[in-house]
């Protein structure tokens, strides 16, 4: 019998030394590469006191709470409430990561990470510390590039994401909480994922932890190349969950580009509101599956119209490549350089049609440079939308007789789901009119409060609640 039992803790040992053995080792692979990940201080001037814009003690706790690591508030960064001081300005710090991507100092990271900042410090993995200059950064895919006066700097080699294949092994390396060149380990969960409110980005799903201050750092596969920029997380904690997402390189360097050449991003437009097709419309409209974008509105004047694009029309090409899901068309259309000609298949009338389209120029509204707004960029409104009005036309191609449009969505809406593209026809019971007349009706809520925005999206109408900031 103990002959039995040593067998069987033999054999035990010698399975689990073959397993450990076919676990990937990341040691090479971080210590060729760990150099080139580089921690981002982004320092913002913050009114306090006086009468002037004010951050709250308990903001700048929870700010610092989810950006710095433990003990690093610095004494007397927040003044106590109850010691009523003249107006001054507090520097708040949060942290973040980058990657170099050439020796002569451009860095790569999350447009988030430098948004609004006064300043930008750069560490690398050696305690050199640097300041940066934001060359610009695209709030539409959350990428920013920054660069440092350095020369002779170790750089990534740069991915194919079209390559990569579910369930391969990659790796994070960032600041989380402040903590740097931090290293964490999974598999890619997805590709091609759509989130809420990013209608540019085909996402890298991982599972490889990613917490607040990794944002901007890069994800490599196991040859060693960036496949990827962690940017995102989905979380009920405000903490790693398990999903975490990453821009592909592909299309980050794109953006980079042309932040690099021209301060900014040209997208294509085409002018249609979208929305994706479900089995019951497919069944209506008489699809053999869903499959496409289903159009729900025609912008007036815009391409989609002088092509002759219908609402009822469903999109299921764009220049020969097939819309699957209604997030692919934006994408390839923001792809497109605006002027170029373009062929669109679609479904009308239960019956196939082609169309030649000439794409337009998306504004640039939310591409800005060296960290402040374009010049005569229209700015969020306090729960963080920019809003168009809408004419007669629109409204009739919308199947609406008064509201707004979103055009941006971020902060305090973006969380609580409303997305470009939407339709605000009230605020609780009372009606939109105009993006001005909007704004005032925000005016008279008390800050904390709930309120109800009745949205139309493609063919529903909901009531999203949020609170007011």
């Amino acid at each position: 019998m103990k002959k039995v039992v040593w067998v069987w803790a033999l054999w035990l040992m010698l399975a689990s030394f073959a397993w450990a053995r076919d676990l990937p080792d990341f040691t090479g692979l971080v210590q060729k590469y760990g150099p080139t990940v580089v921690n981002i201080t982004s320092t913002q001037l913050v009114k306090s006191g006086g009468q002037g814009q004010t951050m709250s003690e308990q903001d700048m706790l929870e700010f610092f709470r989810r950006f710095m690591p433990p003990g690093s508030v610095p004494d007397g960064a927040m003044p106590s409430p109850q010691q009523p001081q003249a107006s001054s300005e507090v520097p708040v710090r949060s942290s973040g990561s980058g990657f170099i991507i050439s020796p002569d100092g451009y860095i790569l990271t999350n447009a988030h990470v430098v948004d609004g900042a006064d300043e930008v410090t750069v560490k690398l993995t050696d305690r050199r510390e640097f300041r940066a200059k934001v060359i610009g950064a695209d709030q539409r895919s959350d990428v920013a590039l920054i660069k440092i006066n350095a020369t002779n700097l170790p750089q990534v080699v740069i991915g194919k994401p079209d390559q990569i294949k579910v369930g391969e092994w990659v790796i994070a390396i960032g600041s989380p909480f402040g903590f740097e060149n931090s290293v964490t380990a999974g598999i890619v969960s997805a590709t091609g994922r759509a989130l809420p409110n990013d209608n540019y980005v085909p996402f890298i799903q991982t599972d490889a932890a990613v917490n607040p201050g990794n944002s901007g750092g890069p994800l490599f596969n196991m040859n060693g190349e960036v496949i990827g920029i962690n940017s995102e997380i989905l979380s009920r904690s405000g903490g790693y969950m398990g999903l975490s997402f990453a821009i592909p390189i592909d299309v980050a360097m794109q953006v980079a580009d042309q932040l690099k050449m021209q301060g900014k991003v040209s997208r294509g437009r085409l002018g249609v509101v979208i929305q994706e097709v479900n089995a019951g419309n497919a069944d209506a409209f008489g699809l053999p599956k869903p499959a496409g974008a289903l159009v729900s509105g025609v912008e007036k004047d815009s391409p989609a119209e002088k092509a002759g694009v219908k609402v009822g029309d469903v999109i299921l090409k764009f220049g020969g490549k097939a819309i699957n899901s209604s997030f692919d068309l934006p994408r390839l259309v923001a792809a497109t350089k605006p002027g170029s000609k373009v062929d669109i298949e679609l479904w009308r009338n239960r019956a196939l049609k082609r169309i030649d389209v000439t794409v337009g120029a998306l504004p640039d509204a939310k591409t800005t440079a060296s960290g402040k707004p374009v010049k005569g960029s229209k700015l969020p409104n306090k729960i963080g939308l920019v809003l168009a009005d809408i004419n007669k036309d629109q409204q009739h191609a919308l199947g609406v007789s008064h509201g707004v449009q979103v055009v941006e969505s971020r902060g305090v809406a973006a969380r609580a789901g409303i997305q470009p593209g939407d339709v605000i026809l009230a605020v609780s019971n009372a009606p939109v009119h105009n993006a001005v007349q909007f704004d005032q009706l925000l005016k008279g809520i008390g800050a904390n409060k709930r309120v109800a925005l009745l949205v139309k999206r493609g063919q529903d109408t909901v009531y999203i609640p949020l609170r007011m900031p």
